[in-house]
Parts: structure tokens; sequence; C-alpha cells
């Protein structure tokens, strides 16, 4: 019975703690997509990037953390494209200015750097190196634990291969989690008893 009362108690914290997602301890673990295309008309092509990160905030509202990157590009008759990428994450969340824009959200600039990877199908150039990105991105609180995302990233890619520098800008939308630290389920814990 106290450990069904504590998972209450933790839940409706984090339901109900309005700045509890971005504190010192916590995690957030999240997803986002981009580039989708379905070519309808010859070559149909097919275009997706997929980007799972997670991070822990070692100050408030200053997350570091990993991202792994993979993207899919396949053309009836072309072949079949890859982008590839693992890394590591910087994001760090403005002031509670967004809020006067929409109630419950938070702007944030997010950067990486890592290994990534760029091989198009057919005579076009592949690159294979080091990979770096950043850019702004927003966050709208559906719950305090639960955020949909959109975020603005340049990409690039510097290393070897049959073309020495490769770069995009991407527009991802996606979603994130934020789950309590061990700090904060000892608060709740202590709390409750």
């Amino acid at each position: 019975m106290k450990k069904l009362f504590l998972t209450a108690s933790l839940c409706a914290g984090l339901l109900f703690g309005a700045k509890a997602q971005i504190q010192k301890g916590n995690v957030f673990v999240g997803a986002s997509l981009s580039d989708i295309s379905f070519g309808l008309d010859k070559p149909n092509t097919f275009s997706f990037d997929i980007n799972p990160k997670a991070a822990w905030f070692v100050q408030d509202g200053l997350a570091i953390g990993g991202e792994v990157n993979f993207g899919l590009t396949t053309q009836k008759g072309g072949g079949t494209g890859i982008n590839y990428g693992i890394g590591a994450l910087g994001r760090y969340y403005g002031a509670t200015g967004a809020n006067e824009v929409v109630k419950n959200s938070r702007f944030f600039g997010e950067a990486t750097v890592g290994v990534n990877g760029i091989n198009p199908a057919g005579p076009v150039g592949n690159t294979n190196g080091l990979g770096f990105s950043f850019g702004p991105g927003f966050t709208y609180f559906v719950t305090p634990s639960i955020g949909l995302e959109g975020l603005l990233k340049y990409n690039g890619v510097v290393g070897f291969g049959s073309s020495a520098y490769a770069h995009k800008l991407t527009l991802g939308v996606g979603f994130s989690i934020y789950l309590p630290g061990r700090s904060t389920a000892r608060k709740v814990q202590k709390d409750v008893n």
C-alpha cells in the first residue's frame, strides 16, 4: 500500500509541478522526426530522419546527454541512401519568456557534436567524419512532464569521402518526456513520510 501511495504521489508531482521538468537532476528522453517525404510522382522517392535523444539536467535549465541519428532515402530504381550519427548533446532552456507567447512553453537552444555520415545513393558525394549541429527550438508542455517540440537545426559534417563537407538545414518535430531524478523522488518520498 505504501508503494502504491508513493507511486501515486510521484505521478501527481509530475503532473502538477510546473517548473519540475527542467530542474537539476531530472532527465529528459525524446525523439524528433524530420525530412519526411513521400514522392508520388516518378522517381517515387521516400525519405525520413529519426533522432532519439536523452539528457540529464546538470543545472536548472541546462541538460547534457547524447543522441543518435538515422536517416533513410530510397528511390525506385535509384538505390538507398543512409545518414547516420552518434554524439554528445547540450540543451539550454531560456527563461520563461516563451510563456508570454504561449502559456506552458519554453524556448531552448540545442547543440551537438559527434561522428556522422551522409552516404547518398548514386554518384553524389558521400561524407563521413565529425558532425555538428546547432539551432533554436520551442517546447510546448502538454503536461508538465510531456513536451511537444519544434527544432530548426543547421547540420554539418566535415571529414573524408568523395566530398569533404556536407551540410543541410532541418526542421524537426517531436516530443520529450521529462522524468524526475533521484533527488526529486527523494523529496516526494520525504513528503509522503
